[in-house]
């Protein structure tokens, strides 16, 4: 993707609302680049619980979590509060398929799951307490790591 596709989401935000399952997949992959873009950051989580086709989900969150950051696993994990188990199964499936392939990958998943645990604003969800919202996951990701 180049810089100016970053720079303007535009086009991936319109595909985002899309009746194809396959344009709103792709949408989710390429937002997941320009995350940090408002506009991007609105519509990833509507694309993370996709309640038409699972795929949209899977492909939306393994794209997050390839960014190796704390953003796109949080908005993962903030995906995973209050959603339903099919959405949960398939979100649990992008964390392996991307996160759990090597050591190294899981190492980088536990740094980033203990600095969602130690980050009061990742209480998004259920509540401020360790078990609920993104650090109530993280706490519950961190602990099958190890």
């Amino acid at each position: 993707m180049t810089g100016s596709e970053l720079d303007d989401p535009t086009p991936f935000l319109r595909d985002s609302a899309s009746p194809s399952w396959s344009v709103r997949a792709a949408a989710g992959r390429r937002l997941a680049a320009a995350a940090e873009h408002p506009g991007a950051a609105e519509v990833l989580p509507r694309l993370l619980r996709d309640g038409q086709d699972t795929f949209v989900v899977q492909e939306t969150a393994e794209a997050l979590l390839e960014r190796g950051d704390v953003l796109g696993l949080r908005m993962v994990l903030a995906a995973r509060v209050g959603t339903n188990d099919d959405v949960r199964d398939h979100i649990g499936a992008a964390i392996l398929n991307v996160c759990c392939q090597s050591d190294e990958d899981t190492e980088r998943l536990a740094a980033l799951c203990s600095a969602l645990v130690s980050d009061a604003d990742a209480d998004t969800g259920t509540g401020p307490d360790v078990d609920g919202g993104v650090r109530g996951e993280a706490h519950d990701l961190l602990g099958r790591l190890r």
